[in-house]
């Protein structure tokens, strides 16, 4: 509780976790560098993520996949696995004196102790991996990215509920905006009498929407509750675990497929191209960025950033597999980016977070009025000491 030391009221500070103040403190204050890291996680993320549909496309031959998709992931994980071992071997090198090694034994079972809610993520994660294969067999690549899209919403409602997250009514209709503009590209998108596993195509596409949107909107929202959780643990211990446990469901998956299609589809690089190594280096780097995005930034940011993508891939689907750029394509962009220039405002800012910060006035005004209150005001000292005087020595005549 707050307290004034003048009418001695006593106000409720706004309620705070470890998971909300890791949030807030790189939230409310925002150094040049954090700016800078944000960019530099966007841009790269607009390049990955935009990639990455181009891609698995390439990677399709007669309209099929020759390869199976969850060795594909599996591949992914291991090279994440791979790139935070190495990232660990760089900081023990480095590390100051009396510093433990982050590989020791001791800092490995501590970790792996206290990051063990990243296997809920990284299962998630490995179920949607696999969807986006799916998706792509049934939607060209720009209206995949645009469908996608729809997890912001989703992401929104689950962060407000897991992680007590505040939106300004600004800021929900900038979301709503967001997938009014996902509607205005998906109109007619699809050829009519298309279908899809003997499902009319209106049934199928609601399908794999459905569990297409729910399942990584779930993923992303578990992994940053995980991750700034435990926010004084090395990110490179939380993505050796994240992705340890994501290597380990997608090998028990690939074990499963070998029980019923044989031992033939244990080889994991049968089927593989150019187009697939390429994509597996693409993803690896995807999901590595993903984690700073959701410990040191936050979701939505980052499915803005994916956001920017559809743009990237919808010009790049268009020049390179003749695709067609429709105008329901360019006014769902331009309604996208309305949507997000809106919910970044500064406008939109919720107003819990600017008394939060007149509660920290008020506590930072009362402690000085505490102090000032113990220690004499030295001007009323000065004066004091020269009426005494005055008064010895009987009043002063005029000059």
């Amino acid at each position: 509780m707050i307290e004034c030391s003048v009418c001695h009221s006593k106000i409720a500070p706004p309620a705070s976790k470890s998971i909300s103040r890791a949030y807030d403190k790189h939230r409310t204050f925002v150094s040049s560098k954090t700016r800078f890291l944000n960019v530099i996680l966007v841009a790269g993320d607009c390049l990955l993520v935009g990639f990455q549909p181009i891609l698995v496309y390439m990677s399709k031959v007669d309209g099929g996949f020759k390869y199976s998709p969850i060795s594909v992931n599996f591949l992914i994980e291991v090279a994440k696995v791979i790139f935070a071992i190495v990232m660990l071997l760089f900081q023990s090198r480095h590390k100051k004196v009396g510093e433990k090694s982050l590989l020791s034994v001791s800092a490995l079972v501590q970790a792996a102790r206290n990051n063990v809610l990243l296997a809920v993520p990284a299962l998630l994660y490995a179920i949607n991996n696999y969807l986006k294969f799916i998706m792509q067999l049934y939607f060209n690549p720009a209206t995949v990215k645009m469908l996608s899209n729809l997890k912001v919403l989703v992401i929104a409602i689950l962060l407000k509920i897991i992680m007590k997250r505040k939106f300004s009514i600004l800021q929900w209709e900038a979301l709503a905006l967001l997938l009014i503009g996902i509607s205005i590209n998906q109109l007619r998108s699809l050829p009519e009498g298309a279908s899809s596993f003997g499902l009319p195509v209106a049934t199928g596409a609601y399908l794999y929407t459905l569990i297409f949107v729910a399942v990584p909107s779930l993923a992303s929202v578990f992994n940053e509750y995980a991750l700034k959780s435990q926010f004084e643990s090395s990110i490179y211990h939380q993505n050796l675990f994240l992705y340890g446990y994501g290597a380990m469901f997608n090998f028990l998956a690939i074990l499963g497929i070998a029980i019923f299609k044989g031992p033939s589809s244990l080889d994991i690089l049968q089927g593989h191209s150019k187009a697939t190594m390429l994509l597996i280096c693409n993803n690896a780097a995807q999901g590595i960025l993903s984690s700073f995005f959701f410990k040191y930034a936050d979701t939505i940011l980052k499915k803005y950033s994916s956001t920017i993508a559809t743009i990237f891939t919808g010009i790049a689907s268009a020049v390179l597999f003749g695709h067609t750029l429709t105008i329901n394509f360019v006014l769902g962009i331009s309604v996208v980016i309305i949507s997000m220039h809106q919910f970044f405002s500064s406008y939109s800012k919720v107003k819990d977070e600017q008394r939060s910060g007149n509660f920290k006035m008020v506590e930072s005004i009362d402690s000085q009025r505490s102090r000032d209150a113990s220690f004499p005001n030295m001007t009323d000292v000065s004066e004091n000491a020269s009426h005494h005087v005055n008064e010895e020595k009987g009043p002063l005549l005029p000059v």
